[in-house]
């Protein structure tokens, strides 16, 4: 049997514990697992309306080139195939909704096949008002398959610069759109 191990959110932005559970998953030998922590400063149902939106990942993620839905209709179990721009070692990638909760603002998608190299990558993104209460807190967390030739680190290391290039983008994005309502 192979030996899993659950790996905890750690941060240093305040995040309550139903969020935080969002973010334990198990970890096998040859898997990594991280998470990226943004603060925008919009509401929760601004920056919501953006990340909800299954269909339209290119709406802010910067590496994404295209996206079409090819089984579903946004519900959990649709199905998109991502095609992301040149120069990243990819070039399509099909992905599973796997939660989309508009009450708690969860979204969990699961990659199932493409030509990449993120075997058996799944996501978890959950936003929460900040403490201050004038902004949103989001959380995107990730577990992966070690590519062949890689380290943990350096798997972490690339998938958490891709993850926090959107979340960056995600909340330039919101706090636009926040300051037009």
């Amino acid at each position: 049997m192979l030996s899993q191990k659950r790996y905890p959110l750690t941060c240093t932005i305040p995040v309550p514990d139903t969020v935080a559970r969002h973010h334990t998953h198990p970890v096998g030998p040859n898997q990594c697992c991280s998470a990226v922590v943004q603060e925008i400063a919009g509401p929760v149902s601004t920056v919501w309306s953006v990340v909800r939106r299954f269909d339209n990942p290119q709406g802010y993620k910067n590496f994404v080139k295209s996206c079409h839905v090819l089984v579903g209709d946004g519900d959990v179990g649709t199905l998109r195939e991502v095609h992301v721009i040149s120069g990243l070692p990819a070039a399509r990638s099909t992905e599973r909704l796997e939660i989309l909760d508009d009450e708690r603002h969860v979204l969990s998608f699961s990659v199932v096949g493409g030509d990449h190299r993120l075997a058996n990558y799944r996501s978890v993104t959950t936003l929460h008002p900040s403490t201050a209460g004038n902004g949103t807190v989001v959380v995107e967390s990730y577990v992966v398959d070690v590519p062949p030739g890689n380290t943990k680190d350096d798997t972490c290391v690339f998938v958490d610069t891709i993850v926090r290039c959107n979340l960056q983008s995600l909340a330039q994005i919101a706090e636009n759109l926040a300051r037009r309502k």
